[in-house]
């Protein structure tokens, strides 16, 4: 796969991102291709990387997740091993959608979802007694302005 994506790579990647499920065959005709090539192209942009994985993206609340929450957690140390540590305990938790590091005074900033309030207060207080946990703040989501999951491809 070369270092850089042409034109046609560019396309097939938005038309996946777009729709997931298209065939091979509806997809070869959007990028203005034949199916065979267009086949070999995707292949060669998943074993690339640039292709992650599929999935089908399920509304939360329509299967009992009503509450969405960001946590704001500060370790008392940022010792590479109390890091790792803290991630490893992070994967294991179904709350948790999403977990990233950040520089400044918060050291992780989770993105979780609960059936309701009382499921969401029990993990957090899990959360604050995990290992290394300083603190833990909360900010209750109020409303989903914009929901992108996908990343910006020019056209």
């Amino acid at each position: 796969m070369p270092a850089r994506l042409d034109a046609i790579d560019r396309k097939i990647l938005k038309e996946l991102q777009d729709d997931g499920r298209i065939t091979n065959v509806e997809l070869a005709r959007r990028v203005g291709i034949s199916a065979p090539p267009c086949l070999r192209r995707m292949r060669a942009l998943e074993e690339a990387g640039f292709i992650k994985g599929y999935r089908g993206l399920l509304d939360e609340k329509m299967l009992g997740y009503e509450i969405a929450v960001f946590a704001m957690v500060h370790l008392s140390s940022q010792a590479e091993t109390d890091l790792a540590a803290f991630e490893s305990f992070v994967r294991g938790q179904p709350l948790v959608r999403e977990c990233w590091m950040l520089s400044g005074e918060i050291d992780f900033v989770l993105k979780c979802v609960a059936p309701d309030l009382k499921t969401f207060q029990t993990f957090v207080e899990k959360l604050t007694a995990a290992p290394n946990v300083r603190n833990v703040k909360t900010s209750l989501v109020l409303r989903q302005s914009k929901d992108a999951a996908m990343v910006p491809m020019e056209d």
